[in-house]
C-alpha cells in the first residue's frame, strides 16, 4: 500500500476550493403584498380556508369528476409533458457525466512500447498492465466542482420547468373545458332564440298574407330570422374548434358532455387573499429562474479557476515487464506516476472573454430572475382584481338579463293587444339574446379567472399516479 501513496496524496487534494462567488438570492422588486380590493358580501362562493394553493392539489380545486378525468388523461398523453420529462432525463444524465468527472475513471489495460534511440542501439520494450488512471484532473480551484454544481442546478431547472408545465397544462385543460361548456350553453340560448324568432316570422308572414301587417315588418323578421342561423352556424364552430383544441391538450377524444353539466351550475372555490408576496418564490417558474442563476453563479467559480494551472494526473499500477512473456510472472509488480501542470501565459485573452461572458450570463441570470417575479407579481394582482369583480360583474349581468326576459314578454304582450309596434318587439327580442349571451360570457370569465388565481400562486402540481416516464 505504501507504493500506492503518490497517487492516492494527488488524489485526495481535488477539490480543496472554489472561485465561485457566494450566492445570494436577490431581493424580490415588488411590493410585500399583493393589493387586495374589496369582495361583494353577497358574492356566492366556496371557500377553502386557511389552504394555500400551492399545497391545494387540482383533485380538490375542480369537483367536476369528468374535468378531472380529462386533467389526468393529459398528464398521461399530452406531448408537450412528455417532452418536458425528456428533458429532465438529459440534464440529470448531463449532470451525471459532470459529477463523474471529478473522480478518476480507473480502467484495465494492457500496452506495449518498442523504441529505440539510434540506428545502432538496441531495441527497448517494455510491456504494462493492471489498472490505470488517465488525465485526471486535480481539481484544487474548483473548475470542475463549479461545472458539476452549474450542470446540477441546470438539472434542478429543468425538473422546476416540468412542474411549470404541468400547472400549465392542467390550467389549460380546464379553462378549454370551461369554455366548452360556455358553447353549449350558447348553443342551447341560440337555439331557443332561434325558435322564437322562427316563431315570429311565421306569425308575421300570416299576418302579411292577410293583409295585416306589412313588408317592413316581415323582412325585419326574416332578417332577425338570418342573424340567429348565422350567430348559431358560428357557435357551432367555435364549439368544433374548442373540441379540437381539449383534444389536443387531453392527446385523445374527449368524448361527449355528461348529462346536467352546465357552466351556469360550475362553481371553483375562491383563494384567499392578502397573501405575502414571498409565496410567489414557491412557483416552479420562479425556482427555475433562480436555479438558472445558481447555475451561472458557478460558472463563474469555473472561468475564474481557467486563469490557474490545470494538473492532471496518469497513473498505472500493476505488472510491467520488458518481455511479452514474462508480464504474468512472479515479481514483475510496476506502477507509473505522470502528473502535469500547465499554467497559462499567453492565451490572447481568451481565458478573460470567458470570464466576462460568464459574468454577463449571472447578470442576465439576475434580471431573468427579477422580471419573472415581477411578472408573476402583476398575474397574481390582476387574478386578485378580477376575484374581487367578476362575480359582481356576473350578479349584475345576470339581473340585465331577467330584466330583458320580462321586458321581452311585456312588448311581446303589448304587441299582440296593438299597444306596441312590432319595432318595441324586435327590440326587446335583440336586447335579451345579447343579455343573455353576455351572462354567459361574464360567468366564463369569472371561472376561467378562478383557474388563473390558481395557477399564479403555483398550484396544480402534484405527481401523476402513473409517470409518463414509466410508460
Amino acid at each position: 500500500m505504501k507504493k500506492l501513496t503518490p497517487l492516492v496524496l494527488a488524489m485526495s487534494l481535488a477539490g480543496c476550493m472554489s472561485l465561485a462567488p457566494k450566492y445570494e438570492r436577490p431581493q424580490a422588486p415588488v411590493a410585500q403584498a399583493f393589493p387586495e380590493l374589496p369582495k361583494p358580501a353577497n358574492a356566492p362562493a366556496a371557500q377553502l380556508a386557511n389552504e394555500a394553493p400551492v399545497n391545494l392539489a387540482w383533485q380538490r380545486f375542480f369537483p367536476d369528476a369528468r374535468l378531472r378525468g380529462l386533467i389526468e388523461q393529459s398528464l398521461s398523453n399530452n406531448r408537450d409533458l412528455r417532452v418536458a420529462i425528456a428533458n429532465i432525463e438529459q440534464a440529470r444524465s448531463q449532470f451525471r457525466i459532470q459529477r463523474a468527472d471529478r473522480l478518476p475513471s480507473v480502467g484495465f489495460g494492457i500496452s506495449g512500447q518498442r523504441q529505440t534511440t539510434g540506428e545502432d542501439q538496441p531495441i527497448e520494450s517494455l510491456y504494462q498492465s493492471g489498472l490505470s488512471v488517465s488525465a485526471f484532473e486535480l481539481d484544487l480551484f474548483g473548475r470542475v466542482k463549479n461545472l458539476s454544481d452549474a450542470a446540477l442546478a441546470q438539472y434542478l431547472a429543468t425538473e422546476e420547468a416540468r412542474k411549470a408545465t404541468q400547472i400549465s397544462l392542467v390550467a389549460s385543460v380546464a379553462n378549454a373545458y370551461l369554455q366548452l361548456l360556455a358553447d353549449e350553453e350558447l348553443l342551447r340560448i341560440t337555439q331557443q332564440t332561434l325558435e322564437t324568432r322562427q316563431e315570429s316570422l311565421r306569425l308575421t308572414q300570416l299576418r302579411f298574407d292577410n293583409g295585416v301587417s306589412s313588408r317592413f315588418e316581415l323582412q325585419q323578421a326574416r332578417s332577425l330570422v338570418e342573424t340567429a342561423l348565422a350567430t348559431l352556424a358560428a357557435t357551432q364552430r367555435q364549439r368544433a374548434q374548442d373540441v379540437n383544441l381539449l383534444t389536443l391538450l387531453v392527446g385523445g377524444p374527449v368524448g361527449d358532455s355528461p348529462a346536467g353539466a352546465t357552466l351556469a351550475q360550475t362553481e371553483l372555490p375562491d383563494l384567499p387573499a392578502g397573501l405575502p408576496s414571498d409565496l410567489l418564490a414557491n412557483r416552479p417558474d420562479i425556482r427555475s429562474a433562480e436555479q438558472q442563476l445558481i447555475a451561472a453563479n458557478a460558472n463563474i467559480g469555473a472561468a475564474r479557476a481557467n486563469f490557474f494551472p490545470r494538473i492532471t494526473l496518469t497513473g498505472s499500477v500493476g505488472s510491467a515487464s520488458t518481455e511479452l512473456s514474462g508480464l504474468f510472472k512472479s515479481g514483475s509488480y510496476g506502477w507509473t506516476f505522470a502528473p502535469q501542470a500547465v499554467l497559462p501565459i499567453f492565451d490572447y485573452g481568451r481565458n478573460s472573454a470567458v470570464l466576462g461572458s460568464a459574468r454577463a450570463q449571472r447578470d442576465i441570470a439576475v434580471a431573468q430572475y427579477e422580471r419573472s417575479i415581477q411578472q408573476a407579481f402583476r398575474e397574481v394582482a390582476d387574478a386578485l382584481a378580477g376575484q374581487s369583480t367578476f362575480s359582481e360583474q356576473l350578479r349584475a349581468q345576470r339581473a340585465v338579463a331577467e330584466a330583458e326576459a320580462d321586458r321581452f314578454n311585456l312588448a311581446d304582450l303589448r304587441y299582440k293587444n296593438g299597444a306596441a309596434s312590432y319595432l318595441d318587439l324586435l327590440d326587446a327580442q335583440r336586447s335579451l339574446f345579447q343579455a343573455q349571451q353576455q351572462a354567459v360570457q361574464a360567468n366564463l370569465q369569472r371561472l376561467q379567472n378562478q383557474v388563473t388565481l390558481y395557477r399564479v400562486l403555483g398550484g396544480g402540481w402534484s405527481e401523476p399516479a402513473q409517470p409518463v416516464a414509466a410508460r
